[in-house]
């Protein structure tokens, strides 16, 4: 029998889990929900629930299920459609949710978010002590995006994007996103292509190599599990991307099986603040600054502020207090943080010394145009990478 690698055993230990189900895992071709698969996933989570474990689910599969009850073909363009076919969908995708596991004797609670609810800290920390609340009372939250008032200044984008928030937000130790391949796939040949078993680190290289932009139900793919999981795992967690589709796959995961593709680092650890979490992951980034080698070795080597000595271009236009992206000249992310200075102030001090701050700007608020304490390192190192067939 192959021994199980020692970083998938680590799964066996998590005890808190976000599991997150995809459309189309959900959803036949045709828009009718599956209700076989439904009701497999459902066993599997309840026996994991059964042993002890912590669960959320962040389910997708409610605009789906209202599309196919409105008698609608395609997804819809316009807002005011998705959020007709949200709201019909939601309480028939809750109601399934609420039957199926009541027959594994298994409680839920429905919660609904959007971005600005955690973009918000006091939304942010009320929604945190519902869920954790649930979870105390062996409730199991089934989370899903807001998407009946939800409008795109305030959306998520995706509910790869929000499973990890909610990891992020509960103090998840695994993310398991659900969808209808079996992991991350690198191609071999010109028709061949391999599972990813293992993935330390998410790299740019193999963002550029996944493939996915979703399907007529969704709007996620490949590329946007591969940036959530990224996110998840840099605070030190591991994250698994999977076939939802497959028999027993959450049972197979949680065992410590060679199922899917595994992300994150067997000796990975986080001390990052809770706050600034909250900074670099909960807000949308509204610019770019882009900064020269000093500056990158400044960040990322000695754990320094940036000044505005360091600032090569600016991307965006943006007040005092935004989030913004710290990229390096060829475009690698490596920061972010709240910016102290507009958009318009720092196109007239990028690239000069700090004591020239007043006479630019008629005064000098501060030092730091993104200080240490309000910036979180988000450094892509080179990922290592063992495939298996």
């Amino acid at each position: 029998m192959k021994s199980k690698h020692p970083i998938r055993l680590q799964l066996a230990q998590a005890r808190r889990i976000v599991i997150k189900i995809g459309s189309r895992v959900l959803i036949q071709k045709n828009g009718r929900p599956d209700l076989r698969r439904m009701r497999a996933l459902v066993k599997d989570i309840a026996a994991l629930h059964h042993a002890g474990k912590e669960l959320v689910v962040v389910s997708s599969g409610a605009i789906g299920a209202g599309l196919h009850a409105l008698g609608m073909s395609k997804r819809p363009d316009n807002l005011p459609d998705l959020q007709m076919a949200a709201a019909v969908g939601q309480t028939r995708l809750m109601s399934r949710y609420s039957a199926l596991f009541a027959r594994e004797s298994c409680r839920i609670g429905q919660v609904l978010l959007t971005h600005d609810d955690l973009r918000d800290r006091a939304r942010h920390l009320n929604a945190r002590n519902t869920m954790m609340n649930l979870l105390r009372h062996r409730i199991i939250p089934v989370v899903n995006e807001n998407d009946v008032v939800a409008v795109d200044e305030i959306k998520f984008g995706d509910n790869d994007h929000l499973g990890s928030l909610v990891g992020m937000l509960i103090d998840a130790e695994v993310l398991i996103l659900l969808s209808t391949v079996d992991g991350f796939r690198r191609p071999v040949s010109a028709r061949k292509t391999q599972r990813v078993s293992h993935i330390e680190r998410i790299s740019d290289d193999i963002l550029a190599l996944a493939h996915g932009k979703g399907s007529l139900f969704s709007i996620g793919g490949m590329r946007t599990k591969l940036e959530s999981a990224h996110d998840f795992v840099h605070l030190g967690r591991l994250a698994v991307i999977a076939n939802g589709r497959k028999p027993h796959v959450l049972q197979r995961i949680m065992t410590g099986e060679d199922e899917g593709t595994l992300i994150g680092s067997q000796t990975a650890t986080s001390d990052t603040a809770s706050r600034k979490r909250w900074i670099a992951y909960f807000h949308k980034a509204q610019g770019t600054l882009i900064v020269d080698q000093g500056a990158r070795r400044a960040i990322e080597e000695q754990g320094r502020s940036l000044l505005p000595a360091g600032i090569k271009a600016i991307e965006g236009r943006f007040p005092i207090g935004a989030l913004v992206n710290v990229r390096t000249e060829k475009g690698a992310l490596i920061a972010r943080g709240l910016t102290e200075y507009s958009s318009e102030d720092l196109a007239i001090i990028r690239g000069r010394r700090t004591s020239e701050i007043a006479t630019l700007l008629g005064s000098k608020d501060y030092d730091e145009v993104i200080h240490r304490d309000h910036m979180l390192i988000l450094n892509r190192a080179p990922a290592t990478a063992a495939a298996t067939n």
